[in-house]
């Protein structure tokens, strides 16, 4: 019954997460993309302090060390990555997004590695990574006589974004601190808001309350924060404790699909060839990367 269970959590947590990239698409018809990131975490991050206030124990930081973790997830995790996924989702089919984004176990590892000098990639992992960033060339495609095409670009900010969060899990990893990764999430999530509504200000983005009270801007919003974000966690966190860093790194490969799947039922995305040829090379470089976590974590267990 357990499996079952877990097994349920697992297909919920990749259709919240895969659906996300589909509502960022809908809601920046409405938003602009800081504004809208910023108002996404407004909404979860108090759902989550309040959460981390019941269930957990600290609730909030109590040292320096804790709260510089909490600083470089609410940079790095929450307001860099968002911010990067936002803008580049202008022009990025939302499947293609989410392929891109699956990277980012990859890319943590390559992060981990050269941050730790004597934990080395073997060269088995080394070829994961560049088969990974392969998968990303294939995707964006970058034409050498136009580097600086809105679409290459656009792609190319949502890899960043994927390099963001790769970056923040890492550090955040190696601050190793007492804090719950609920309390640190929670805290993150309310920092990153605030530095999204300070860049957000200081870029000029225009402010037109009147196109956010369109029921599709209040849907994609509430799917955002309340499903992907809010929901989302509270379930990440439960799978995590159950299943393991490995196996739920596997959500990253399922939520593309999700998302392919919506976004043609709902914003008549077509995907193409070479982005299915990219996001093959992407779950081959994730494999090699972490094949043996993999095997040790063989039979599955969902």
């Amino acid at each position: 019954m357990n499996q079952y269970r877990n097994l349920g959590l697992f297909v919920t947590l990749a259709t919240l997460w895969g659906g996300a990239f589909v509502a960022i698409s809908a809601g920046l018809s409405y938003f602009p993309p800081l504004l809208f990131a910023a108002f996404r975490y407004d909404i979860a991050g108090v759902v989550m302090l309040g959460y981390a206030a019941v269930a957990v124990e600290p609730w909030r930081p109590r040292d320096q060390a804790e709260w510089g973790q909490v600083a470089v997830g609410a940079v790095l995790l929450i307001a860099a990555y968002h911010a990067f996924l936002f803008v580049g989702q202008q022009r990025t089919p939302a499947a293609t997004a989410a392929i891109l984004v699956s990277l980012s176990p990859v890319l943590s590892t390559g992060f981990a590695r050269l941050l730790v000098p004597t934990d080395a990639l073997s060269p088995a992992g080394v070829v994961g990574v560049l088969v990974g960033l392969a998968g990303v060339a294939v995707i964006v495609q970058p034409d050498p006589s136009n580097l600086l095409a809105a679409d290459a670009v656009s792609k190319g900010l949502v890899f960043c974004a994927a390099a963001a969060f790769a970056l923040g899990s890492v550090l955040t990893r190696r601050l190793e601190t007492a804090l719950p990764i609920e309390t640190m999430e929670a805290w993150s999530m309310v920092g990153g808001a605030v530095v999204l509504h300070l860049v957000s200000l200081a870029i000029g983005e225009p402010l037109e309350p009147a196109t956010w009270i369109h029921p599709e801007a209040i849907g994609a919003l509430a799917a955002l924060a309340l499903g992907a974000s809010a929901v989302g966690f509270l379930i990440y966190f439960d799978l995590l404790e159950r299943l393991g860093a490995v196996e739920i790194n596997m959500v990253s490969y399922v939520a593309p699909i999700v998302t392919a799947i919506v976004g043609w039922l709902y914003l008549d995305e077509a995907i193409e060839t070479v982005t299915l040829v990219g996001f093959g090379l992407i779950a081959v470089g994730f494999v090699l990367v972490k094949r043996r976590a993999i095997r040790r974590e063989l039979p599955w267990r969902l």
